[in-house]
């Protein structure tokens, strides 16, 4: 086994913190019970904010970033796993108190790690990554809650993003029409083809809303937040539901009591990081069970790990389309 790996590793200097690629040690690695040797790990809105630094996401450097990996398991200490295992993990402070998934090798707790559905290969699972299984989480909130593809459309923001792609890939093929939000009108082709019904600009939503509007919505899908969150409340139908899982518009949320007192909407927040095991799993199994492969591949882009802090200062600026899945051995 080689004794150097490579990794994307923040560190502070000037008191500024910057991710580049580096040259490790696998004795460097933190002494948890399972050794994984990583496959592929993928680019979210938290690694754009983690690696460039326009977040104070790590809590402390050195720190190896990437808040997803995917791979094969390579020495166990802990009974629950054995080498050869295949396994994922999302989120768990993985980037912020945990070393994460932007390397070639990590010792991750053995508590953290969901076992790979035999439906996806690990490449796969990358290209569903955390948004979209944040994306199931928000689907499952919505479908737990009551709604119904009867009941009317879903709205779901930031629509060309990880999570939005694949919030429209779930809603659709569960029989919801959907509308798409976005700021970039010539990827209305690419949403469509994802299975959503309309594509609406994202001026409409990114406003000062009512208190109340017009009821357009059964339900939503936001990782946005701010004015944007606020108008789809304001348009969601009687005893609707949005589920919130994102800030990449801000942290406010500009709204009033109306909606939740008078037309008795839920605002549902989601958290993908300390998210319960058993919640885990049942969305990786219903991820197997409904994202179509296809349309997964239409979303997905492959990259190397050296390109990770272009991709990441990218992801920031809106520029990246679908899921970026990372071949840390390319």
């Amino acid at each position: 086994m080689s004794t150097q790996i490579k990794a994307i590793v923040a560190e502070e200097i000037d008191g500024k913190i910057r991710g580049s690629l580096k040259t490790l040690n696998v004795s460097d690695l933190p002494d948890n019970d399972v050794l994984v040797d990583v496959a592929y790990s993928t680019v979210n809105y938290k690694d754009g904010l983690a690696v460039s630094g326009a977040g104070r996401i790590c809590r402390s450097t050195p720190m190896v970033c990437g808040i997803d990996l995917a791979g094969t398991v390579a020495e166990s200490r802990d009974p629950a796993w054995k080498a050869g295992d295949r396994v994922l993990v999302n989120g768990y402070g993985l980037s912020e108190d945990q070393w994460g998934g932007y390397a070639q090798k990590q010792r991750v707790k053995g508590g953290f790690l969901v076992r790979v559905p035999d439906a996806f290969g690990l490449d796969e699972a990358m290209a569903i990554g955390t948004a979209g299984y944040t994306a199931m989480l928000c689907v499952n909130a919505i479908r737990d809650h009551g709604i119904t593809p009867d009941r009317g459309p879903v709205l779901v923001s930031g629509a060309a993003g990880g999570v939005g792609s694949v919030a429209i890939m779930l809603l659709a093929k569960l029989g919801f029409e959907v509308a798409a939000i976005t700021g970039r009108a010539e990827l209305a082709d690419y949403l469509k083809g994802l299975g959503a019904s309309e594509v609406l600009d994202r001026a409409e939503f990114a406003r000062d809303a009512k208190p109340l509007e017009k009821e357009r919505w059964a339900a939503g899908v936001d990782s946005v937040g701010a004015t944007t969150l606020a108008t789809m409340i304001a348009q969601t139908k009687y005893e609707g539901l949005v589920a919130a899982c994102g800030l990449a518009g801000g942290v406010s949320l500009p709204s009033t009591v109306m909606p939740f007192i008078l037309r008795g909407v839920t605002l549902r927040g989601i958290d993908s990081v300390q998210a319960a095991m058993p919640r885990r799993v049942r969305a990786w199994q219903d991820l197997a069970e409904l994202i179509d492969r296809d349309k997964l591949r239409l979303a997905t882009s492959r990259e190397p790990l050296e390109r990770v802090p272009e991709l990441a200062r990218d992801i920031l600026a809106g520029k990246v389309q679908g899921r970026v899945v990372i071949d840390v051995n390319a």
